[in-house]
């Protein structure tokens, strides 16, 4: 089936969903990057973060029926989840395959977080670092080259993520600083 309103659909959800995995990104990263105080600011900030991810979920699985029903290009149903499976713009389509499925790890693991070790469940999470950049690659090279309001969106968020990353990452926590000094210390 073919309709200029699948593709608006797929493409619009696809936009959705790039920003919600920007905002998730992002909260993640500035959750992560400080001593967690048990407030109400930080259980609405891990619930915002969590309700963001059902959403950006629920957008993107419209992005990708839509793209998968609409037959304008052959992408195939095993494009979904085995990269370099699609049948239009093989490499580009797979970035997006590949960041659905750190997403579904992602989502996996998060479900099973009470049940898994805490160095493993972070080990995975760190996936989300890799799965921000190749979604965005993903939305620059299929969604964003005939556009540039789209063309836009992606850079924004790229850089959004990027400099919060950026930031994240040359932070440092003040209990790792002060476990540091406290490791440097004499035995006496």
């Amino acid at each position: 089936m073919t309709s200029p309103w699948l593709w608006y659909l797929s493409r619009a959800a696809g936009v959705v969903s790039l920003i919600l995995v920007t905002l998730i990104v992002l909260l993640g990263m500035l959750t992560s990057a400080r001593p967690r105080p048990h407030s109400a600011a930080t259980a609405v900030a891990m619930g915002l973060h969590r309700t963001l991810a059902l959403g950006m979920v629920v957008f993107l699985a419209v992005h990708i029926l839509t793209a998968l029903v609409d037959t304008y290009v052959h992408l195939g149903w095993w494009s979904v989840l085995v990269p370099f499976a699609a049948g239009y713009r093989r490499e580009w389509v797979a970035l997006g395959t590949i960041a659905f499925d750190i997403l579904l790890t992602l989502n996996l693991t998060s479900l099973l977080r009470h049940r898994l070790p805490v160095r493993v469940w972070r080990a995975v999470h760190y996936l989300a670092y890799a799965m921000g950049p190749i979604a965005i690659v993903h939305a620059l090279t299929t969604g964003a080259p005939d556009s540039p309001v789209l063309l836009g969106v992606a850079v924004a968020c790229g850089a959004a993520m990027a400099l919060v990353a950026a930031w994240r990452w040359l932070s440092r926590n003040p209990d790792t600083r002060r476990r540091a000094e406290i490791a440097a210390q004499e035995w006496t």
